[in-house]
């Protein structure tokens, strides 16, 4: 095989596989901080919810959305001797949570950077925007059949 063809192979898978790349890469950076998830007084919106369960589950649905129920005596915990400093992350965590934000956000960007030269570079415009279209519609169809 000659890097021409390995060339032209590359750039249509790329160009087949970006718009899943580009959703895990988004979706995957909402996760990184829990935004995916009710927590406190945070309540995700719902399309991130649905989003996530497709990025987790492969499927686009939410359970239910997370409504704040009234807490009971029996639903909280006892009260602790110990500092509240047990919740929070260790700052390696906290900063490679950082970085891993960081990674999904530069994935993004070199993404979109190979698809614009996916799109520009090549000589078959009609096949490329094909594929990409294809790319980003069979997950969808997948999803609702």
């Amino acid at each position: 095989m000659s890097m021409v063809n390995i060339r032209q192979w590359h750039t249509y898978l790329g160009l087949f596989i970006a718009p899943s790349v580009l959703f895990f890469a988004l979706t995957g950076a909402l996760q990184i901080f829990s935004l995916h998830e009710a927590h406190g007084k945070y309540q995700p919106l719902l399309v991130i919810e649905k989003l996530s369960k497709v990025h987790k589950d492969q499927v686009f649905a939410a359970s239910h959305h997370h409504e704040a129920a009234p807490k009971t005596d029996a639903d909280s915990p006892p009260p602790a001797d110990d500092d509240d400093d047990d919740d929070k992350p260790a700052l390696s965590t906290l900063i490679l949570k950082w970085f891993f934000l960081f990674v999904a956000l530069a994935l993004s960007v070199s993404t979109g950077f190979g698809l614009w030269m996916g799109l520009t570079q090549t000589r078959r415009k009609r096949r490329a925007w094909g594929l990409l279209v294809a790319g980003a519609l069979v997950p969808v169809i997948l999803l609702i059949v």
